[in-house]
Protein backbone atom coordinates (compact mmCIF):
# COMPACT_ATOMS: atom_id res chain seq x y z
CA UNK A 1 0.00 0.00 0.00
CA UNK A 2 1.42 3.36 -1.00
CA UNK A 3 0.26 6.38 0.94
CA UNK A 4 -0.34 9.71 -0.66
CA UNK A 5 0.77 12.17 2.01
CA UNK A 6 -1.05 14.92 0.13
CA UNK A 7 -4.40 13.19 0.62
CA UNK A 8 -6.70 15.33 2.80
CA UNK A 9 -7.00 12.90 5.72
CA UNK A 10 -3.33 11.94 5.87
CA UNK A 11 -2.03 15.47 5.29
CA UNK A 12 -3.47 16.46 8.66
CA UNK A 13 -1.54 13.68 10.40
CA UNK A 14 1.59 15.66 11.32
CA UNK A 15 3.27 12.65 12.91
CA UNK A 16 3.59 11.03 9.48
CA UNK A 17 6.25 13.56 8.43
CA UNK A 18 8.17 12.87 11.63
CA UNK A 19 7.77 9.13 11.13
CA UNK A 20 9.14 9.45 7.59
CA UNK A 21 12.10 11.53 8.85
CA UNK A 22 12.84 8.94 11.50
CA UNK A 23 12.69 6.07 9.00
CA UNK A 24 14.84 7.91 6.45
CA UNK A 25 17.43 8.72 9.12
CA UNK A 26 17.52 5.09 10.23
CA UNK A 27 17.92 3.84 6.65
CA UNK A 28 20.71 6.35 5.97
CA UNK A 29 22.47 5.20 9.14
CA UNK A 30 22.08 1.54 8.16
CA UNK A 31 23.51 2.12 4.67
CA UNK A 32 26.46 4.11 6.01
CA UNK A 33 27.19 1.64 8.80
CA UNK A 34 26.71 -1.50 6.69
CA UNK A 35 29.12 -0.35 3.97
CA UNK A 36 32.00 -0.11 6.43
CA UNK A 37 31.06 -3.37 8.16
CA UNK A 38 31.13 -5.18 4.80
CA UNK A 39 34.56 -3.65 4.10
CA UNK A 40 35.71 -5.42 7.28
CA UNK A 41 34.50 -8.76 5.89
CA UNK A 42 31.31 -9.13 7.95
CA UNK A 43 27.62 -8.82 7.32
CA UNK A 44 25.71 -6.34 9.49
CA UNK A 45 24.11 -9.14 11.57
CA UNK A 46 27.53 -10.77 12.06
CA UNK A 47 28.98 -7.44 13.20
CA UNK A 48 26.00 -6.97 15.53
CA UNK A 49 26.76 -10.32 17.20
CA UNK A 50 30.49 -9.56 17.39
CA UNK A 51 29.86 -6.12 18.90
CA UNK A 52 27.29 -7.46 21.37
CA UNK A 53 29.51 -10.30 22.57
CA UNK A 54 32.63 -8.14 22.81
CA UNK A 55 33.84 -7.58 26.37
CA UNK A 56 31.38 -10.15 27.77
CA UNK A 57 31.62 -13.72 29.01
CA UNK A 58 29.04 -14.69 26.41
CA UNK A 59 25.26 -14.79 26.20
CA UNK A 60 22.44 -17.21 25.63
CA UNK A 61 20.64 -17.20 22.29
CA UNK A 62 17.70 -15.54 24.01
CA UNK A 63 19.88 -12.73 25.39
CA UNK A 64 21.56 -12.23 22.01
CA UNK A 65 18.19 -12.07 20.29
CA UNK A 66 16.93 -9.45 22.73
CA UNK A 67 20.07 -7.31 22.54
CA UNK A 68 20.50 -7.49 18.77
CA UNK A 69 16.85 -7.67 17.68
CA UNK A 70 17.84 -10.51 15.33
CA UNK A 71 15.06 -13.08 15.05
CA UNK A 72 15.68 -16.59 16.40
CA UNK A 73 15.73 -18.23 12.97
CA UNK A 74 18.17 -15.70 11.55
CA UNK A 75 20.27 -15.70 14.72
CA UNK A 76 20.98 -19.43 14.46
CA UNK A 77 22.25 -19.05 10.90
CA UNK A 78 24.43 -16.06 11.78
CA UNK A 79 25.94 -17.93 14.74
CA UNK A 80 26.50 -21.01 12.54
CA UNK A 81 28.45 -18.94 9.99
CA UNK A 82 30.49 -17.15 12.67
CA UNK A 83 31.25 -20.50 14.28
CA UNK A 84 32.48 -21.89 10.94
CA UNK A 85 34.84 -18.90 10.71
CA UNK A 86 36.15 -19.59 14.22
CA UNK A 87 34.82 -16.31 15.62
CA UNK A 88 32.32 -17.73 18.14
CA UNK A 89 31.82 -21.00 19.96
CA UNK A 90 28.88 -22.59 21.72
CA UNK A 91 29.33 -23.86 25.27
CA UNK A 92 26.88 -25.37 27.73
CA UNK A 93 25.75 -23.09 30.52
CA UNK A 94 27.22 -24.04 33.89
CA UNK A 95 24.09 -22.90 35.71
CA UNK A 96 21.48 -24.32 33.31
CA UNK A 97 22.35 -27.45 31.37
CA UNK A 98 19.54 -26.74 28.91
CA UNK A 99 21.03 -23.39 27.84
CA UNK A 100 23.80 -22.78 25.37
CA UNK A 101 26.11 -19.80 25.77
CA UNK A 102 27.63 -18.16 22.70
CA UNK A 103 31.11 -16.75 23.32
CA UNK A 104 33.78 -15.11 21.25
CA UNK A 105 36.80 -17.29 20.57
CA UNK A 106 40.30 -15.88 20.81
CA UNK A 107 40.04 -15.12 17.09
CA UNK A 108 36.66 -13.46 17.73
CA UNK A 109 38.11 -11.33 20.51
CA UNK A 110 40.93 -10.27 18.17
CA UNK A 111 38.37 -9.38 15.48
CA UNK A 112 36.34 -7.37 17.99
CA UNK A 113 39.46 -5.51 19.13
CA UNK A 114 40.39 -4.77 15.52
CA UNK A 115 37.01 -3.91 14.00
CA UNK A 116 34.97 -2.24 16.75
CA UNK A 117 37.19 0.86 17.19
CA UNK A 118 37.36 1.28 13.39
CA UNK A 119 33.58 1.19 13.21
CA UNK A 120 33.15 3.69 16.02
CA UNK A 121 35.56 6.06 14.26
CA UNK A 122 33.58 5.60 11.03
CA UNK A 123 30.32 6.43 12.81
CA UNK A 124 31.84 9.50 14.48
CA UNK A 125 32.21 11.27 11.10
CA UNK A 126 28.54 12.10 10.38
CA UNK A 127 27.91 13.03 14.02
CA UNK A 128 30.48 15.81 13.65
CA UNK A 129 27.75 17.71 11.76
CA UNK A 130 25.86 18.10 15.07
CA UNK A 131 26.82 20.28 18.01
CA UNK A 132 26.82 18.93 21.57
CA UNK A 133 23.62 20.88 22.18
CA UNK A 134 21.94 19.36 19.11
CA UNK A 135 22.94 15.86 20.18
CA UNK A 136 21.53 16.54 23.66
CA UNK A 137 18.27 17.77 22.07
CA UNK A 138 18.10 14.70 19.86
CA UNK A 139 18.74 12.38 22.82
CA UNK A 140 15.98 14.08 24.82
CA UNK A 141 13.45 13.92 21.98
CA UNK A 142 14.31 10.32 21.08
CA UNK A 143 13.97 9.37 24.76
CA UNK A 144 10.60 11.07 24.97
CA UNK A 145 9.37 9.26 21.85
CA UNK A 146 10.73 5.91 23.09
CA UNK A 147 8.88 6.41 26.40
CA UNK A 148 5.69 7.28 24.51
CA UNK A 149 5.96 4.04 22.51
CA UNK A 150 6.56 2.07 25.70
CA UNK A 151 3.59 3.71 27.39
CA UNK A 152 1.32 3.12 24.39
CA UNK A 153 2.40 -0.54 24.29
CA UNK A 154 1.40 -1.05 27.94
CA UNK A 155 -1.97 0.61 27.32
CA UNK A 156 -2.90 -1.73 24.47
CA UNK A 157 -5.09 -4.72 25.34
Amino acid sequence: MKWDLAAPTLARERYLRTLRSLAECYHAFERYSAAQVRDCGLTPPQFDILATLGNTEGMTFKELGEKTLITKGTLTGVIDRLELRGIVKRVQSRSDGRSTIVRLTRKGEDEFTRIFPLHLAHLRVPFAALSEEEMDQFDALAGKLRAAFASASRDEP
